[in-house]
């Protein structure tokens, strides 16, 4: 089935509509070479789409020219500074991850590599965390939920990253040596507060062992398949650089709270739909794709100008590394099934209406549907995984002693100026 998408073309054929550029329009506009606009797209400065020809791209008008005001209204230090927050200039140092078109790289070890070597959760947290030899997993007591937790701990009719966020207040409280600097001992903290997220975030009491076998037996009992589909998307998860919640984490840690604490404020940014929450927002869009023709689905929302949740990447143009492992794992677990097929389908559509591949919010609902279950294991997934490198950050920050308080430009009335723009004395004598 074809169906035609593209938008209203001018008498020249061969250029794009008024509201998208080409390439060399858009370079000229800005006054920079391709091989900059390319960069600005990667960082997600620039919006690009596949050109009439689906060879070349071309960008969308008013991102260029958004962009090119604000290089016309200078480059003093203040805008650079705003600029940066939206993944601009890089604006910490870290040694923690670093991203790459291939693979996000823990400590200098690429984690898509990590996950075909069998890597659990607890190995790649103790490589973030730099833990050498040491294993503080191996330390962790595992202990009945302390009485004042324990209703929370257990209220599966809560939502997860809620009853999580409720509960990890009264367990800090409990928490010996929170505010101990030697690294053995927050290593141990660390590792029991890992344990601890991950069976609140399935309402599960405290148990040794791979916090991936946990997870997936919450959801699917005594299948080892989907075990390692699990510890997988885990690996995937655990630290993706200076993401919105490890910022969110790494400022409270600035200021010595304990783990615990930066640990919410991780959960707290997750839980907006532009971040942890598009993982819910993927698995509808499967689930509507499923029920009708995918082409036809996807080419409608395009047509109306909707996004693709779970499609393209700013920091990864040519395609999620993270969701190609967890799609290649996907089509070896569930080859020849029918939601599988669905889920090719959909995947084919999206890149021939948009030129956009999947990233790791829609693998994660793509795992839920195929082993049919709910979105909520997705998001449950995501945190999992995240909280790992949540306390890595805060770990890292902490060590440095350093508190994270950056300036805002105030743009406001001023002191001496009305609302309407006039000054107290414009009125004298009147």
């Amino acid at each position: 089935m074809s169906i035609n998408i593209s938008p209203a073309m001018p008498n020249d054929a061969t250029d794009p509509p008024p509201d998208l550029l080409t390439a060399r329009d858009a370079c000229a506009l800005l006054g920079i070479s391709q091989s900059t606009l390319y960069a600005y797209v990667s960082r997600g400065l620039l919006r690009s789409r596949p050109g009439a020809d689906h060879r070349s791209r071309v960008y969308l008008r008013q991102d260029v020219e958004r962009l090119a005001g604000r290089k016309r209204s200078g480059r003093g230090a203040a805008q650079g500074a705003a600029q940066s927050l939206d993944r601009g200039l890089p604006v910490l140092e870290t040694r923690i991850s670093l991203i790459r078109a291939d693979s996000p790289y823990y400590r200098g070890r690429s984690a898509v590599a990590a996950v075909r070597a069998g890597a659990g959760l607890e190995d790649i947290a103790r490589l973030l965390w730099d833990c050498g030899a040491d294993d503080p997993f191996a330390r962790v007591a595992v202990a009945p939920w302390p009485e004042d937790a324990a209703p929370l701990a257990r209220a599966a009719g809560l939502p997860p990253l809620e009853r999580t966020m409720a509960a990890l207040p009264l367990l800090a409280l409990d928490t010996v040596g929170a505010f101990s600097a030697a690294p053995r001992a927050r290593h141990e903290i660390a590792a029991g507060l890992l344990r601890d997220v991950c069976a609140l975030l399935v309402a599960a009491e405290r148990t040794p062992g791979p916090v991936h076998l946990q997870l997936a037996r919450g959801w699917r009992a005594d299948d080892a398949a989907f075990a390692e589909l699990v510890r997988a998307a885990l690996v995937l998860c655990a630290d993706h650089e200076l993401n919105v919640s490890a910022f969110a984490a790494r400022v409270v840690a600035s200021t010595g709270a304990h783990l615990h604490a930066t640990a919410c404020a991780g959960l707290a940014a997750l839980s907006g739909p532009r971040h942890g929450g598009a993982t819910a927002r993927a698995w509808a869009l499967i689930a509507e794709a499923r029920a009708g023709d995918p082409l036809a689905v996807i080419a409608a929302r395009w047509q109306r100008g909707d996004d693709l949740p779970g499609f393209g990447h700013a920091l990864y143009p040519e395609g999620d590394p993270r969701a190609a492992e967890l799609l290649r794992l996907l089509r070896i677990g569930a080859a020849g099934s029918m939601v599988m097929q669905e889920l090719d389908a959909i995947i084919a559509a999206a890149e021939e209406v948009s030129g956009e591949r999947p990233n790791i919010d829609l693998m994660l609902a793509a795992i839920c549907h195929v082993h049919g279950l709910p979105a909520t294991p997705a998001l449950v997934l995501f945190a999992a995984g995240r909280v790992t490198g949540w306390l890595a950050h805060a770990l890292e920050q902490q060590a440095e002693g350093r508190l994270i308080r950056p300036r805002a430009r105030y743009t406001g009335v001023m002191p001496d100026e009305r609302v309407d723009g006039t000054h107290p004395g414009d009125d004298a004598g009147s």
